[in-house]
């Protein structure tokens, strides 16, 4: 009897326990219930869609290349002794690459200025023998020679014309009977000995003439030796010149080939030191699909974005259109100009091209950052009656941080445009602005 009592009070016990648990667990099922029934409210700052004009473009795809390349190679023979340049470095155009061994070359310079003054020397003594041969002819630079005019052939000419008179008299007194023969032969004699004398003074200026002739072809082929050794002055000083290898443009160093202690020689195939590629500004060259062909023009701008910098476009100027397309694309190939101050753009680079129009269009333009992107998704939320729906929308240009919103969204609709990752489609939201 006593047993079953204390079983009874135990049984007591247990059911006051449960139903004070449960008691409890009610309380605060109740509270949570509470709690989860008050309304999610999310603060966000909002702004209305405009319509703003922007620029009509169509879209192709281009690569980058350099606007000028160069391979940098010797021109002299040498044994390099230094290297100033490596790959990847930036060089400005005129700045030394790479320094040849100058000793043979300064050694030849030498002894092309020492030809140099002997042949000054030959021009001189030229020139002094050609002054003697005037002297003797009694003429100056420039000034011709009369034979007649020579004094040894004025002298027997004046004498033997004396001559002439003296034996046409004697002849005449000798027909009259009143010279003998003798005088008359003697007068004859003396005639003939100055027409020898005459042809005698002839030859000798004769001789004079071919001395200066002599003398001033001497001097000719002097100061002609004296042309040649400076030529071959200003070749050796080229040769000492073009031991130094100057950047012939400003651009990047793609690749290298150099080495102290290695020996160049131009007439070795592949001689070059190393290529330097200018990269700003940049060739684009895009790919214009036949049917936009019309819509091109040079002078136009482009934009660009690549894979590197997405979010950053870059602008350019079509400056070149090739005369023909390609045939088995059917493509037709535009040249633009991208400045690259900073060098982010590469060449080889291939980039998404927004070629621009002449004619603008009205577009619904909304803040960059009331867009949520979830993939190829592209989010807005509109506020209304002091909520948000959630509109899929297709984006377009952007311009300015803001960005085009071809459907989905209308003039003056309002758009959240902060904490859009904490929005979804019918959420309570506070405007803060």
């Amino acid at each position: 009897m006593r047993d079953k009592k204390v079983l009874i009070f135990l049984a007591v016990l247990v059911l006051t326990a449960t139903v004070g648990g449960i008691g409890c667990g009610s309380k605060a099922a109740n509270a949570n219930a509470i709690a989860n029934s008050q309304p999610t409210i999310v603060d966000v700052t909002s702004t209305q869609a405009v319509v703003k004009p922007i620029p009509t473009y169509f879209e192709a795809t281009g690569n980058l290349a350099g606007d000028g390349q160069s391979d940098v190679a010797p021109t002299v023979a040498g044994k390099i002794v230094e290297v100033n340049f490596d790959v990847g470095s930036f060089v400005e155009k005129g700045s030394v690459l790479v320094r040849l061994d100058d000793r043979d070359a300064r050694i030849r310079i030498e002894q092309a200025q020492a030809q140099v003054e002997q042949q000054r020397k030959a021009v001189d003594q030229s020139i002094a023998a050609l002054r003697q041969a005037q002297i003797r002819l009694g003429i100056k630079d420039g000034e011709s020679f009369d034979i007649a005019t020579f004094s040894q052939v004025k002298s027997v000419t004046a004498q033997l014309v004396l001559a002439e008179k003296e034996l046409t008299r004697a002849q005449r007194l000798y027909d009259t009977g009143d010279v003998s023969k003798s005088i008359l032969d003697t007068r004859r004699s003396q005639r003939d000995a100055l027409i020898g004398q005459l042809d005698e003074a002839r030859s000798n200026a004769a001789v004079a003439v071919r001395a200066i002739n002599s003398a001033e072809a001497a001097v000719a082929t002097a100061k002609t030796g004296v042309r040649t050794a400076q030529t071959q002055v200003e070749q050796a000083q080229k040769s000492l010149t073009d031991t130094v290898i100057y950047a012939p443009i400003s651009g990047y160093v793609s690749e290298r080939t150099a080495d102290p202690g290695e020996y160049l020689s131009p007439a070795a195939p592949n001689t070059k030191i190393g290529t330097i590629v200018r990269t700003s500004p940049l060739r684009l060259k895009i790919d214009v699909p036949e049917a936009a062909i019309g819509k091109v023009a040079i002078g136009q701008g482009i934009s660009l974005q690549t894979s590197a910098y997405p979010d950053r476009n870059f602008a350019g100027t079509v400056a070149r259109i090739l005369p023909g397309l390609n045939t088995t694309a059917r493509t037709l190939t535009v040249e633009a100009e991208v400045a690259n101050p900073d060098g982010l753009l590469k060449p080889g680079q291939f980039a998404t091209v927004r070629i621009t129009q002449s004619k603008p269009e009205n577009a619904v333009m909304i803040p960059a950052t009331a867009v949520k992107a979830e993939g190829d998704i592209n989010k807005v939320y509109v506020v209304k009656d002091g909520a948000v729906r959630e509109i899929l929308v297709q984006t377009g240009l952007l311009e300015n941080g803001l960005i085009q919103i071809k459907a989905g969204i209308n003039e003056n609709d309002v758009v959240a445009t902060s904490n859009i990752n904490a929005l979804y489609d019918g959420v309570l939201i506070r405007q803060t602005n």
